[in-house]
């Protein structure tokens, strides 16, 4: 006997706005896409879910601005009042390339490092990258362009290639 197909599963809070021109793929195995209350999700916007068997959460009031782009990967994980400008891609999961013989496209992925995890209230600025094994604490800024693949510190503003602390926001 064969197990029944896995059913993507989608769920949509309260008040959630998706542009007509954003592209959710859903995914194949099961993993769940969730959006909070009064998120928007603005044009160009793409999450599909590849490179792993996360999920995608996120909470209240999250704002993807247009161009950005969510792979599930390792799994994603949005606080309440997550803003992330234009272009910003988050990607929790690593090509695997140990062997010179076989392409890298079939070689699979790289263990995990814990996806990503972005606390609330945290703005990610135009064309930054989240890698995976990314933590960013409540009230942190990640500058425009920065790479981030490490631990953000609460409240601390990190900017650069890879990102480092710049500064830290007054009380």
């Amino acid at each position: 006997m064969s197990a029944a197909p896995l059913k993507p599963s989608v769920e949509l809070g309260e008040g959630v706005e998706v542009a007509p021109t954003a592209v959710i793929h859903p995914s194949t195995r099961g993993n769940r896409l969730v959006i909070g209350s009064g998120s928007e999700i603005y044009d160009q916007v793409v999450i599909r879910f590849v490179g792993g068997s996360g999920d995608i959460v996120m909470g209240k009031f999250c704002y993807l601005n247009p161009g950005c782009v969510l792979y599930s990967g390792n799994g994603i994980r949005f606080g309440n009042y997550v803003l992330l400008a234009p272009g910003v891609k988050v990607v929790p999961t690593n090509h695997g390339f140990g062997s010179r013989e076989t392409p890298i496209r079939h070689q699979g992925f790289m263990p995990s490092k814990g996806g990503v995890v972005v606390g609330d209230d945290v703005w990610v600025g135009a064309n930054a990258v989240l890698l995976d094994g990314t933590e960013i604490g409540c009230g942190a800024i990640i500058a425009a362009g920065a790479v981030v693949s490490g631990a953000v510190p609460a409240y601390e503003i990190w900017g650069g290639v890879p990102a480092r602390k710049i500064s830290q926001r007054r009380e």
